[in-house]
């Protein structure tokens, strides 16, 4: 058991499994809590919104795909970060994302350090996020949605 804390869940989604195991493995590396899953749906089937975390999606995936996982993530109204990872982006969809909400779009194959630093600025945003949520006194009775 490692005495370093972890620096935070990292959800990753994509379809390939040799993705998703090399993910794992680079990320644990350097610290994070990893939750890999195969599919949008068995994601979302178990995604916690209260659990401070990241997530790091394929773009095209069978069965539902990046992007309407993220639609239905801002149905959620989720405040989790996104960074999306493809092999067959293209700008119009890149700049469909980062609109959306996206932190990033990167392209598949991509150098390691450049994933991480992805993986840190997610984490930190999420962090910064929910600790704000936490610290905001609830908003009076007449003024609630």
């Amino acid at each position: 058991m490692s005495l370093i804390p972890k620096k935070g869940t990292v959800y990753v989604v994509d379809d390939d499994e040799a993705v998703r195991d090399s993910l794992q493995w680079l990320l644990e590396g350097k610290d994070y809590r990893v939750k890999c899953f195969d599919s949008s749906e068995s994601f979302l089937a178990r995604f916690d919104p209260r659990e401070v975390a990241c997530l790091i999606a394929d773009i095209r995936m069978d069965g539902m795909s990046g992007l309407e996982l993220q639609d239905r993530l801002l149905e959620r109204k989720s405040p989790l970060p996104v960074v999306f990872i493809t092999g067959h982006g293209d700008v119009p969809m890149a700049v469909t994302t980062m609109k959306k909400g996206a932190m990033d779009f990167i392209e598949k194959p991509f150098k390691e350090e450049e994933l991480l630093g992805r993986s840190s600025a997610c984490s930190t945003r999420r962090a910064t996020r929910s600790a704000t949520t936490r610290s905001r006194p609830a908003a009076p009775p007449c003024c609630r949605g």
